[in-house]
């Protein structure tokens, strides 16, 4: 339990990949705070498991969308379990449609959730982390932070935002013991991506199977789903002391779909 004494932040955790970062990080000891939105009873569990695990988890339902909120949940975060010692950006929403009709409305909320409150959660623990000379800060980038796909142009554009915001906070933090890195999965079986298909198949005409097969599995060479717990795998190897000098890149775990 190499996180023991350490703790974790993470955003957009109350399910799928964010949620598996927490389990994967406090299986090593770290205390956590999720944070998202969803069935209270469910998210009250998932909670008391983590605790369980690790001897103490918080939840904040502060919304992504309102730099202020995230502010005072990394700062509650920090009065309360010491830290943050890691945070990860997590938090995502999805919109699929073309641009001529992308609503503007969902342009701005993919936009705030999926890049500006990494920004923001940055800008509120890094000097929690410059403080303890130890950071790590992990964003959930995605395939798309590299390549684009029709009918995403705010989720294209934001994760290739996430790409860039990475790089500069780990010119900016390198002398601080701080690392800052992205990771960006392929398809993952999760609500963001089971919800989406309905828009897709709308979009391109297609039925679930050939949404499924024809669209989301199509690039990925493997022609399987990555996991949650993989993608947490990797996250959880950037905490290490052995991560110490990996800073500012992007790791793909995505089937072998970018390198085609």
């Amino acid at each position: 339990m190499f996180l023991k004494g350490k703790t974790a932040l993470v955003t957009g955790s109350t399910s799928g990949i964010g949620l598996a970062y927490a389990k994967a990080l406090a299986a090593e000891g770290a205390q956590v705070m999720i944070n998202g939105f969803g069935d209270a009873a469910a998210i009250e569990k998932e909670r008391a498991g983590l605790e369980a695990t690790s001897g103490k988890a918080l939840y904040s339902d502060a919304d992504m969308t309102k730099p202020d909120a995230i502010h005072a949940m990394v700062r509650r975060c920090h009065d309360e379990l010491g830290g943050p010692d890691i945070v990860i950006a997590n938090a995502g929403v999805q919109h699929v449609e073309p641009i001529d009709t992308f609503p503007v409305a969902k342009w701005d909320q993919i936009i705030a959730i999926n890049l500006s409150s990494a920004f923001h959660l940055m800008q509120a623990a890094i000097p929690f982390m410059k403080e303890k000379k130890w950071g790590r800060i992990i964003s959930t980038a995605s395939a798309h932070s590299k390549v684009a796909s029709p009918f995403k142009s705010a989720y294209v554009t934001a994760k290739h935002g996430i790409d860039g915001l990475t790089k500069t906070a780990a010119l900016e933090t390198a002398t601080f013991g701080i690392t800052v890195n992205c990771i960006s999965p392929g398809y993952v079986w999760t609500p963001l991506v089971e919800n989406q298909i309905p828009d897709t198949m709308k979009a391109r005409g297609l039925t679930r199977e050939q949404v499924i097969n024809d669209v989301l599995l199509d690039g990925q060479p493997t022609k399987q789903f990555v996991t949650a717990e993989q993608v947490a795998a990797l996250a959880v190897f950037l905490c290490r002391d052995e991560a110490a000098q990996i800073t500012g890149s992007n790791y793909s775990i995505d089937g072998g779909w970018t390198a085609e």
